[in-house]
């Protein structure tokens, strides 16, 4: 399996963290987060990465190298400016027929060998890692018909609702719909395929999963640095 890791950002959302150090570089204790995302990873069986790289690139290499420190092999690819979440994967001309992506944020114990066989199961072009989460309301909810009548009440209910994890397998041909030298996120990729009616798989997740993309995030996955470790160990 070969996977990809998007660490291009300039992670603008964990200031004050990311003042001087790019964010996959941030420390939850003694270990960046991209590290301990790649031996998440490599105790899935992954040993072949190539990581896209553009904000403080010359950090991540120097900190990471060729992989060789975990028995694995690292690449990278550079991005001559910021290119979001998909277009950098237009630069990468020897991708295999079907590769994992992940953000270079994301903690979790997710197992990505599953995720990337569930995915050749269904012959997806996509297939994306959900996890599901509630969000408070703090109102009544009224649900009426169409002719404006009251059909159902909720006072101050938990919303469920299923988020991306940062976590994917993309069949290469997906590429194709990706246009080249532009900026083009997962959220664009999105769109675009609903439009087109092409069917995108779901891969869910019920266990651990944190996205440090904010202070608060940081913070939480500190408090919970004990669970982290577990994941790699």
């Amino acid at each position: 399996m070969e996977c990809v890791i998007l660490a291009g950002g300039k992670g603008k959302r964990l200031l004050p963290y990311t003042e001087e150090i790019p964010k996959p570089l941030v420390k939850i204790g003694d270990t960046s987060i991209i590290e301990l995302l790649i031996k998440s990873l490599i105790k899935c069986n992954i040993t072949s990465f190539t990581i896209a790289v553009n904000h403080q690139a010359e950090q991540i290499e120097k900190i990471l190298g060729d992989g060789s420190q975990w028995s694995v092999s690292i690449s990278y690819s550079h991005e001559p400016f910021e290119l979001s979440t998909v277009a950098p994967l237009k630069l990468m001309p020897n991708l295999p027929d079907n590769f994992l992506v992940i953000n270079s944020d994301i903690i979790t114990d997710l197992k990505f060998d599953l995720l990337y066989d569930y995915h050749i199961q269904h012959d997806s072009l996509l297939t994306v890692a959900v996890c599901k989460r509630e969000h408070k309301v703090n109102y009544g909810v009224i649900e009426c018909d169409k002719n404006n009548n009251i059909v159902n009440f909720k006072e101050k209910p938990n919303l469920p609702y299923q988020v991306s994890m940062g976590a994917y397998v993309f069949s290469k041909e997906l590429l194709e719909f990706v246009p080249d030298n532009v900026k083009f996120g997962f959220d664009d990729l999105m769109y675009m395929l609903l439009e087109k009616d092409i069917k995108v798989k779901t891969f869910e997740h019920d266990k651990f999963w944190l996205d440090i993309g904010r202070p608060t995030d940081y913070e939480k996955a500190m408090q919970q640095i004990d669970i982290i470790k577990k994941i790699i160990s």
